[in-house]
C-alpha cells in the first residue's frame, strides 16, 4: 500500500512517501523537506511533485498519516486541511499521529516514558506513555509551566528533541534522553501501525491537538 505522511507541526516540516506492507513495515520511497513559512504555498505542489516523481498519481495513494499536534497553530491547521481534502477526495483512511508519541517511541526503550516539547511562554507539552513490545499506550497529556514540569518529571525517564528542555532537566539531575525531532518517515511508520490496527479517523473528526491551550490563547503572540 502507498502511504503519504505529512508533518507541518514545527518551524520546518516534511513529507514522506512510503510503500507499506501488511506486517507493519514501511519502506520509505522518499522524504522531502518543507521550509518553514512556506507551508500554505508549497505543501500541495510539493505533494504533487513527490508523487509524480515516482510514477504515481494521487489516485494511487492508499492511506494518509499526519501529525495532529502539539505544535504551531498555523502549521498544524495547514497540514490537517490538506490531508482532510485528500482523504475526502480519495476516500482513504487517515492516521492522526501525536508528535509526543513519536518522541516516546524514538528511544526504543520500554516502560514509562515522559515525552516533552517546548510550548513557548515558559511552558512545556508533556505526554506520559507506557512503552512496551505491543506498542505505545498514552496515559495522559498535559501542559505545564517549566517549573511544574521539572518537578513532575523527577524519577521518570524524559525524552525530548528540545535542547533547552534537555539542559534544564540535566541541570536538575533528571534522567533525560535527547533525540532528534522526528520527521515524516517516522510519522509514516507509526501512522501505518495505527492504520493496520484500525486506529483511524475520518476527515470530519480529524482535529489539531493543542493540549490545554484555549482557542483565544492560540491567537496571542508570546512576548
Amino acid at each position: 500500500m502507498l502511504l503519504l505522511a505529512v508533518d507541518t507541526s514545527g518551524k520546518h516540516g516534511s513529507i514522506a512517501l512510503s510503500r507499506c506492507r501488511p506486517e507493519g513495515v514501511c519502506e520509505i520511497i522518499e522524504l522531502s523537506p518543507l521550509l518553514g513559512g512556506t507551508f500554505s504555498a508549497e505543501l500541495v505542489p510539493q505533494i504533487a511533485t513527490l508523487i509524480e516523481k515516482h510514477g504515481f498519481s494521487k489516485a494511487n495513494i492508499d492511506a494518509l498519516a499526519v501529525v495532529s499536534g502539539p505544535g504551531s497553530f498555523t502549521g498544524l491547521r495547514i497540514g490537517l486541511a490538506v490531508i482532510k481534502g485528500l482523504a475526502e477526495a480519495l476516500a482513504k483512511p487517515i492516521a492522526a499521529v501525536s508528535l509526543l508519541e513519536l518522541l516516546a517511541s524514538a528511544t526504543h526503550s520500554q516502560g514509562k516514558i515522559l515525552a516533552a516539547l517546548d510550548a513557548g511562554r515558559n511552558e512545556v507539552f508533556q505526554g506520559e506513555y507506557e512503552v512496551g513490545s505491543a506498542g505505545t499506550r498514552l496515559i495522559r497529556e498535559r501542559l505545564f509551566t517549566r517549573n511544574q514540569w521539572l518537578e513532575s518529571a523527577r524519577d521518570e525517564v524524559i525524552v525530548t528533541a528540545d535542547n533547552v528542555l534537555a539542559e534544564a532537566a540535566r541541570a536538575q539531575g533528571l534522567n533525560v534522553r535527547e533525540v532528534e525531532r522526528p520527521r515524516s518517515d517516522a510519522v509514516a511508520q507509526l501512522g501505518w501501525r495505527k492504520i493496520a490496527s484500525g486506529e483511524t479517523v475520518s476527515p470530519e473528526t480529524l482535529e489539531a491537538n493543542y493540549i490545554g491551550r484555549s482557542e483565544a490563547e492560540l491567537f496571542v503572540k508570546p512576548n
